[in-house]
């Protein structure tokens, strides 16, 4: 199997995880009726997945199956993941948030908009900051991060609605002439 098979079924793996996260978190925090508390609970299943499961690889097993050169618990190393697991965080809690702000069917659109504002972040985040390039990428990923926002744009111009209740037929009304105190009209 090569490595972009491999690449590819991770990626598979995180888009079907976190294509339904929206739309799970969105029905716990209605559930709920808290984010705060929906936002706890993926906290839970953070600890429950990111933190017992290395720390049962790593101090029970003695084994890191991930391991590219000598692993340490460096302080900088460390704060570089707490500061990854913190923008995952206050991502998920927007996410949350928005979800529940926007109302009924907003999950059908929040997901959209995170999921292709985020590769134009990191894409931008990445080439200037974090790993600068000597030359840029083909103008053409450039494209492709110009599709992701055009798609973000269209989802929000032609994002489901309900469609606003039919106003009321007029009814006929029979309209009686006015009359005087004689009786006349």
């Amino acid at each position: 199997m090569s490595k972009w098979t491999i690449v590819l079924i991770f990626v598979a793996c995180a888009a079907l995880s976190w294509g339904t996260y929206v739309p799970l978190v969105h029905i716990a925090a209605q559930k709920l009726h808290s984010n705060l508390r929906a936002f706890l609970f993926v906290g839970v299943a953070y600890f429950l997945v990111a933190v017992l499961i290395p720390a049962f690889f790593i101090f029970v097993l003695g084994k890191d199956p991930t391991v590219k050169g000598v692993p340490n618990f460096d302080a900088g190393p460390i704060a570089w993941g707490i500061l990854a697991g913190t923008a995952g965080a206050i991502g998920a809690l927007c996410v949350i948030f928005a979800v529940t702000t926007g109302g009924k069917g907003a999950a059908i659109y929040v997901a959209p908009l995170v999921f292709a504002g985020a590769p134009i972040v990191n894409t931008i985040a990445t080439i200037t900051v974090f790993h600068p390039t000597k030359t840029l990428p083909d103008v053409r990923f450039f494209m492709g991060l110009a599709l992701a926002a055009a798609g973000a744009a269209m989802v929000m111009i032609y994002k489901p609605v309900d469609k606003p209740h039919a106003v009321p037929a007029a009814v006929d009304q029979v309209v009686e002439p006015a009359t005087n105190d004689a009786g006349t009209t």
